[in-house]
């Protein structure tokens, strides 16, 4: 099973925002190359998100599906990308104490010809990709929660964060 592990400068809450926009898949899974459609109850027990995998015009289309929801704290899936097989991924957001949160997502071949792939070959090829993954995830949360960010209680919008820097600029 690969493990990969990422801190972001936001809440929980507003990770999981992300992975309720079932639509944003495309924008922060690797290999994803559209979304196709989501089930209204995203991301229920059972909702779906119908996607394609691969580089146009080759691509080809199958579908993620919730297996279980805690939210804002986990999430899971059954990853369907054939021909290789599906996988199971697991995503974790804890929060620490200085309002951030760490992010760890999990993954492994559960059917397919992926199975076949030995696990550190597999682990070296997934963690590669999540961790690009957990990076394009943490782009779209914190700056959905800058844009949310009233620390100064004025209603002000976002503010840019200084490189290296996890405090929003005043």
């Amino acid at each position: 099973m690969s493990r990969t592990t990422r801190h972001l400068e936001c809440r929980p809450e507003d990770v999981f925002d992300v992975l309720a926009d079932g639509w944003s898949y495309a924008t922060w899974v690797v290999g994803a190359a559209r979304i196709r459609d989501v089930d209204s109850d995203w991301p229920a027990v059972g909702s779906r998100i119908h996607h394609s995998v691969g580089v146009w015009p080759l691509l080809l289309s199958d579908t993620t599906v919730v297996e279980q929801v805690d939210s804002p704290r986990l999430l899971q899936l059954r990853v369907k990308a054939w021909p290789t097989g599906e996988g199971r991924v697991v995503i974790r957001c804890e929060p620490d104490a200085e309002g951030g949160t760490t992010v760890t997502m999990e993954e492994w071949a559960v059917t397919g010809p992926a199975r076949l792939i030995p696990k550190p070959a597999q682990d070296a090829a997934l963690h590669a990709r999540n961790t690009e993954a957990l990076r394009r995830l943490a782009y779209l949360a914190e700056s959905r929660a800058r844009r949310h960010d009233d620390s100064r209680g004025d209603g002000g919008v976002a503010r840019v964060r200084k490189p290296g820097a996890g405090k929003p600029r005043p």
